[in-house]
């Protein structure tokens, strides 16, 4: 790595606002609007995502915890974008509109995302299927890193995102919001409209949002063709909250139409081609994606003397189609129909401990309704049993564990076209048995110790067992494998927390030894010219790595944060050119300095005093909330993101290539607007890549794509500058 991209962290003027996310404050409440709170500590920080409600301070599994107010904060053009800048996470992507969650450099069906409280299926074997889920119902976020986390089942083996949606209102309360943003690198508009209230016990919630951009640019390729997109989403949940409970239906609409970004360009002045004369049209143009996303949820919870019982059913349809030579006929088009079920029982805590039993599962089917083909029909069944416990031994000391066992099976039917069979008809039975055992050590107020050893479990997916076809969203041919072994991991993962008045500090090692692991690696020929062929293999692996965060916050107003994330991706006993897994993140360090200029308790909100500072004639004056317009959590931050140079890459048949270093440096600003001490409006502005940088990230599929012959640059590059203004205007009312 570079000598100045591991010294311009140091004299930056912040390190890792990522790390102040997950050390920041936070509830999850569903009887309230305020689920953020700032300088809680963080013992009293509670998670939902393990065994049930429990503190952060008792999980033994590395988890991150996003608030709503950082997500509000955030510049993003998905919901996964807005959480890539924690540690240890990063995001695949495919353009502005495109991105995959990744964990400790594990991806596609390896993470399992939670959302509606039933895991998004949603094809993600593909390199350019991204998650179905509209950022604004998202209220908060919690990603569980590694196996640990039984409830999940096989795919979760690199860990679990949670998209937790908005909590419902308190009784005799309603709720008005209206949010738009504006980019303007892209000319991403959209605006968002919600309505939830609860009357007497019975809730309801009903959104929907628009959004649209042109296609983005940077300063080598000037506006990429194909990377415009539109979106549209709906949501309407109804349901009762009752102290026996609550039962709750949610129904959920999600249509995105991106184009896809060829990387054609010209052969004699290097320009990337496009296929309409206009490239900042909002209007799609060959060739594009549509996907329609519908989902129905029915939550049920009841509460007994001992326990909780929870039980949950949901059903979603997925569409994907690619149009490539005519906008009313697609080549490729995917349905999918997915049945998820769970049922648990967690009890109350009893003499130190704390059970969870649960048995959950999905059926799917799958079929092919365009001309061309990538996967074959295909049918799936499982289902898995779990049970975990948690015992607290005195003040100090918490174990938790629990076992798991899986059956999954699939069946892929058999197709000839023109004399020739493209799939073969077979099917496949996988069983697992999983399991964790971890501690915590709550040594005293500042620190805690944690440690947890997991076992993970994942099925081969339809994709890497049959694909044979043309995959005109990842410019590539694939081949699958029938004969492709089930994946196991065993991981260790050892943490350190530490909290005081002025300093939090987090430290967290994992080392993952997987079996079988399954990846792509591209051949030397071409099975359809004008296509690279890229095939499924699979070896033993290991990864190792870290996140490292630091906030330190000398006075109140003032966080200066750090996190250094890290993971070394290796095959076992292969030679230099296959050493490395392909796709693995480049180590990245992050650096915020955040000044808070105004801040008050939500709680205390009404006849209070505040000061603001006059520059004009350098005196200080104050006001009183309750009579005029003031400002409130009125905040302005740096950032600079450094990402260093990754050269630990897959290089057998030039399957990857080495990514140089590079920083980005952002500044944003927000405030609440207060009339006579109520809240009328957020706002916020953001500077994303303020010195319009010219870079690839490591993990963009679009850095191979054709080579510019006048400047010898392969692939397309990522945004540049990008100055983003939002807006969210609540309306509270009483009933």
């Amino acid at each position: 790595m570079k000598t100045k991209y591991i010294i311009l962290p140091l004299l930056s003027i912040c390190i890792a606002g990522a790390a102040q996310d997950t050390l920041q404050t936070y509830r999850h409440a569903e009887d309230s609007t305020d689920v953020f709170f700032r300088h809680l500590n963080l013992n009293e920080v509670k998670v939902t995502g393990v065994t049930g409600i429990t503190k952060l301070k008792h999980s033994t599994t590395p988890v991150s915890i996003i608030s709503p107010q950082v997500l509000r904060s955030t510049a993003s053009v998905n919901i996964i974008d807005a959480i890539a800048h924690q540690p240890g996470i990063s995001q695949l992507t495919t353009g502005g509109s495109i991105s995959k969650p990744i964990i400790r450099g594990l991806g596609y069906n390896r993470v399992v995302v939670i959302s509606e409280g039933v895991r998004q299926e949603g094809q993600q074997w593909g390199d350019e299927h991204g998650v179905e889920v509209e950022g604004s119902s998202v209220g908060s976020v919690e990603i569980l890193k590694g196996p640990a986390s039984l409830m999940y089942g096989s795919d979760a083996m690199a860990g679990v995102v949670i998209l937790h949606p908005q909590p419902t209102l308190p009784d005799g309360r309603m709720l008005i919001n209206f949010g738009t943003e504006y980019q303007t690198n892209n000319g991403l508009f959209d605006y968002n409209l919600s309505m939830a209230g609860n009357h007497n016990g019975f809730v309801w919630d009903a959104r929907y949002s628009d959004k649209m951009a042109h296609a983005y640019k940077n300063k080598y390729d000037g506006y990429v063709p194909g990377s415009q997109f539109g979106e549209r989403a709906g949501r309407l949940m109804l349901g009762i909250n009752k102290a026996w409970g609550h039962s709750r239906l949610t129904a959920t609409a999600y249509h995105l139409t991106p184009g896809i970004i060829e990387g054609e360009r010209d052969e004699e002045t290097g320009q990337l081609e496009c296929a309409t004369s206009n490239v900042k049209t909002y209007s799609k143009a060959l060739p594009f994606q549509k996907v329609k996303h519908y989902k129905a949820v029915w939550d049920n919870s009841l509460n007994f003397a001992a326990g909780n019982l929870k039980a949950i059913i949901g059903y979603q349809q997925n569409r994907r189609q690619e149009f490539e030579e005519s906008a009313d006929e697609c080549e490729l088009y995917f349905k999918l129909h997915t049945l998820t079920y769970d049922l648990r029982y967690t009890t109350h805590e009893f003499g130190g401990w704390k059970l969870s039993t649960g048995i959950g599962g999905m059926s799917q089917q799958s079929g092919n309704h365009g001309e061309e083909y990538l996967i074959p029909d295909y049918r799936l069944f499982d289902f898995g049993i779990y049970t975990t416990a948690t015992k607290s031994l005195g003040t100090h000391w918490t174990l938790n564990g629990g076992l798991r066992y899986d059956h999954r099976q699939m069946h892929g039917d058999a197709l000839e076209e023109d004399g020739q069979m493209r799939f073969t008809d077979f099917s496949r039975h996988f069983n697992g048995l999983t399991g964790s055992a971890g501690a915590v050590c709550n040594i005293n107020r500042h620190f805690n110790l944690r440690f947890n050893l997991a076992r993970g479990f994942r099925t081969p997916n339809m994709s890497e067992l049959a694909s044979n076809g043309v995959h005109e969203g990842s410019i590539r041919y694939e081949q699958g494998d029938h004969n492709l072994k089930a994946e196991y991991s065993l991981q260790a993962d050892l943490g350190l927390d530490f909290t005081s008045r002025y300093v939090s500090a987090q430290l967290a090692l994992f080392a993952n030894r997987i079996d079988n692991y399954i990846f792509t690696h591209r051949l030397p020929y071409e099975i359809q010219p004008g296509y690279l062929t890229y095939a499924y293999t699979q070896g033993d692996a290991r990864l190792l790595g870290f996140e490292a965060g630091v906030d330190f916050h000398p006075i109140h107003s003032v966080h200066f944060a750090n996190t250094l994330s890290y993971v070394d991706a290796q095959q076992m006993h292969m030679p230099a050119s296959t050493k490395y897994l392909p796709y693995t993140p480049a180590p990245r360090w992050t650096s915020e300095l955040k000044w808070e200029l105004f801040h008050h308790s939500h709680s205390t909100i009404g006849k209070r005093r505040c000061s603001m500072f006059d520059a004009a004639d350098n005196v200080q004056c104050s006001m009183f909330n309750a009579q005029c317009f003031t400002f409130n959590n009125l905040y302005v931050a740096a950032r600079v993101d450094c990402y260093f140079r990754q050269s630990h890459i897959y290089r057998a048949d030039d399957t990857e290539s080495v990514t140089p270093g590079y920083a980005l440096l952002s500044l944003s600003a927000g405030t609440d607007i207060q009339v006579k001490g109520k809240k009328v409006a957020e706002v916020y502005l953001m500077a994303e890549n303020l010195l319009n940088k010219a870079y690839q990230d490591h993990l963009s599929r679009l850095k191979y794509a054709d080579e510019n012959i006048v400047t010898g640059r392969r692939g397309v590059y990522n945004m540049g500058r990008n100055i983003t203004l939002k807006l969210i205007v609540p309306i509270n009312i009483n009933i």
